[in-house]
């Protein structure tokens, strides 16, 4: 898989041709999708991402928002230092890099990069996992076996070893297939980098937080610590 690049004015879009023939075929806003009737889902996060039916795929669509303090003041616009360095560009190509390293990621199908002056907005599109769930919806409802947890710790293991780091690291970036199988979603800030038990560390506590967090805003969740010492079996 190759991407191709292409620029009008201040607008770059970088996709793949085995999936879009030209440019003018990616619609980058919900709005232009709900005109084709293409909408068949949407998932909350920092921003909502929508799923969208394209020929026989499923993508999924996400608008760049910032978090924290600064998002009041620039909800969704990043300082300019360079095409290759823009948010949207550098989590399509480490995704490729991901999936040729074999590791379960979605496939990064295209990417919008508009410059407004000194700043800029960004938008990737990646395509849907078929009948996935993320692990924070999938606990609310049912649990993980042992096998199970023992399985997502070994799949986060995979990325640690090969130095990925998820920037973001929750149960909500997490999902797991009708088949059982688990992936990450959602690379932004995500780098590759020397290994060390320091980042790698704080990398699993944050997910411990997160699926912590989500047993104290639910009723119902199927967490508990044996759990995380599964998952933490399967990692080490």
């Amino acid at each position: 898989m190759s991407f191709v690049t292409r620029k009008a004015g201040q607008r770059y879009i970088i996709y793949d041709d085995e999936t879009f023939d030209e440019p003018e075929q990616i619609l980058f806003t919900s709005d232009a999708w709900a005109r084709r009737d293409a909408i068949v889902g949407f998932a909350d996060g920092r921003g909502t991402t929508f799923f969208v039916t394209y020929q026989d795929h499923e993508l999924a669509l996400r608008h760049y928002h910032r978090g924290g303090l600064i998002a009041r003041w620039s909800p969704d616009r990043y300082l300019w230092t360079g095409l290759g360095l823009t948010r949207a560009w550098r989590e399509m190509h480490l995704l490729q890099r991901l999936r040729e390293s074999g590791l379960p990621v979605p496939r990064p199908i295209a990417a919008q990069i508009v410059r407004h002056g000194l700043v800029y907005t960004a938008d990737i599109m990646t395509r849907r996992i078929p009948g996935a769930r993320a692990l924070g919806g999938i606990l609310t409802s049912g649990k993980l076996d042992a096998g199970q947890w023992n399985t997502l710790g070994k799949v986060i293991g995979r990325f640690h070893e090969q130095g990925v780091y998820h920037a973001d690291l929750n149960a909500n970036n997490i999902l797991q297939d009708r088949a059982g199988r688990f992936y990450l979603i959602d690379f932004d800030r995500g780098v590759i980098k020397r290994r060390s038990k320091g980042w790698q560390q704080r990398n699993l506590q944050r997910l411990h937080r997160s699926l912590v967090k989500l047993r104290g805003a639910n009723e119902t969740f199927h967490f508990t610590e044996a759990n995380w010492q599964e998952l933490l079996a399967g990692y080490s």
